[in-house]
């Protein structure tokens, strides 16, 4: 078992580190250049990785700038203020508002054809509601 993990280990630490270093931003590398460094980590697996980790790559934490970066919905506290409100982004009522006012209206022209219906109906002699329309 000991034999393995001595192979497994250097193996998978190579690999790693030839990933890392060929998905790197050349910005981001240090010393020499970003092929010089693949060739290494492949060449010395070992110590090619093993260096590429510790001095190979800038390892300090980039942060985003406020307004160019994306923001996660549920970070974004505009966002979370405009589910509250019931507003979207661009000011307007959110999609439920919009829905409900928009049912607001089917319901009430559909009040307003069935109460035409009632009068050319009863107009005619009174039928009962449930009777259908006379021709």
């Amino acid at each position: 078992m000991f034999r393995v993990l001595l192979i497994l280990v250097p193996l998978a630490l190579s690999i790693y580190a030839f990933i890392d270093c060929i998905t790197t931003d050349e910005q981001e590398v240090r010393y020499i250049p970003k092929p010089l460094w693949a060739i290494l980590v492949l060449l010395f697996p070992l110590v090619g990785s093993i260096a590429w980790l510790i001095v190979g790559r800038d390892r300090t934490v980039r942060r985003p700038a406020a307004r160019g970066g994306w923001v996660a919905p549920d970070d974004n506290p505009e966002f979370l203020d405009s589910l509250k409100d019931g507003t979207g982004d661009d000011g307007e009522a959110g999609s439920a508002g919009k829905d409900d006012k928009e049912l607001r209206e089917w319901e009430e022209e559909l009040r307003l054809r069935e109460e035409e219906l009632k009068r050319r109906e009863g107009g005619n002699g009174g039928g009962s509601e449930d009777s259908p329309p006379k021709s």
